[in-house]
């Protein structure tokens, strides 16, 4: 079977599983460590950060599996067609901390993205924003980091990805089909088209009162309604759509109970659902598979933080051993087995 072919296969049995990465992940280290071994236990897709750098990386650590036997997996960039918690960094003056402070940001990034003494390393951090109420005097804030339009083109043109992803929020129609026109001046021909959305509401007119969006979340029949909106656009583009359905965005490496976000988003969106394979993302760990029934519609899934965390502590002693940890065969082993379990209810559904 052929790299195109495996994971439309893997989509249309119910067992495709991606890697994110983090759309806001720089750190090529431990990205292509990730690739390596995510690669050879089995995933079909790996979403990275719309960066040259970071796809080079992404598709060293994908050759080194291939060269043991993995099979080829979809590569994926990630945009965005506004403002987005995936595309976010934190950022403060840490001459501004107080020398007592215990620094709980630090305590609560799960991305080792805060130093003991300094401030925030921009290439580790993937904006999952938890530092930021964690600051006891507010010093921490965000900036959001998006491409041009006029980069958009060139980018994928330059790194030739297997597939793209748009986060998009209701309200925001507009953006998107203007992402959706840069995509297609790049010349790439996608295999699928991931549209990622949750039940945030985005930017719109009638967000623009007191009340924040984040209080006033979308039904599904409202989530609906925008991916049918987004689903003509790509199809008039001639692309195949994936729907990543977001259920509780960056938490999956916070508990089992986050598992139940994605999932209950799917049995709400599945009967009003566009054409097209509903994937889960955001709150998946290794408590989803078990919550879904044998008929629940789901494509596939997405492991973000709960993939990334597992390997942490090895990456990090490989670190300190000053190498890859692919590189360092009793680490590699034990990786291996972590990655391999968190896939393995996938691979035999």
């Amino acid at each position: 079977m052929s790299a195109a072919a495996a994971p439309e296969a893997a989509l249309a049995a119910g067992r495709f599983v991606k890697l994110i990465c983090g759309a806001g992940n720089q750190d090529l280290a431990a990205i292509e460590d990730l690739c390596a071994v995510y690669s050879l236990a089995g995933v079909h897709c790996i979403d990275v950060a719309a960066d040259a750098a970071v796809a080079t990386a992404a598709r060293r650590g994908m050759a080194w599996a291939v060269e043991r036997g993995a099979s080829q997996p979809w590569l994926m960039l990630s945009l965005s067609d506004g403002a987005d918690p995936h595309f976010r960094k934190a950022r403060f003056d840490p001459t501004r901390c107080p020398s007592d402070c215990p620094r709980p940001c630090q305590r609560v990034c799960p991305a080792l993205a805060i130093g003991p003494s300094g401030g925030v390393l921009a290439e580790r951090c993937y904006g999952c924003g938890r530092c930021l109420p964690a600051c006891p005097l507010g010093l921490i804030d965000e900036q959001q980091v998006l491409l041009s339009p006029e980069v958009v083109p060139q980018l994928l043109a330059a790194v030739q990805p297997d597939a793209v992803e748009l986060h998009t929020q209701a309200g925001r129609q507009e953006a998107f089909a203007q992402r959706l026109q840069q995509v297609q001046a790049s010349g790439v021909p996608p295999q699928r088209l991931a549209v990622s959305c949750g039940l945030e509401r985005g930017a719109s007119a009638k967000d623009s009162g007191s009340v924040p969006a984040a209080e006033t979340p979308l039904s599904a029949r409202e989530l609906a309604s925008e991916l049918w909106q987004r689903f003509a656009l790509v199809r008039q583009c001639g692309l195949k759509p994936l729907w990543q359905l977001d259920g509780r965005p960056m938490s999956g490496d916070v508990g089992a109970g986050t598992a139940r976000s994605a999932v209950k988003l799917l049995e709400a969106l599945r009967p009003w659902a566009p054409p097209g394979p509903l994937q889960l993302a955001g709150g998946t760990n290794a408590s989803t598979a078990a919550l879904l029934g044998p008929n629940s519609g789901a494509a596939g899934v997405a492991f973000g933080g709960m993939a990334r965390s597992l390997l942490q502590p090895l990456l990090l002693e490989a670190e300190a051993r000053g190498g890859a940890l692919r590189n360092c065969p009793e680490l590699l082993e034990q990786a291996l087995t972590l990655a391999q379990a968190l896939l393995a209810p996938w691979q035999s559904c």
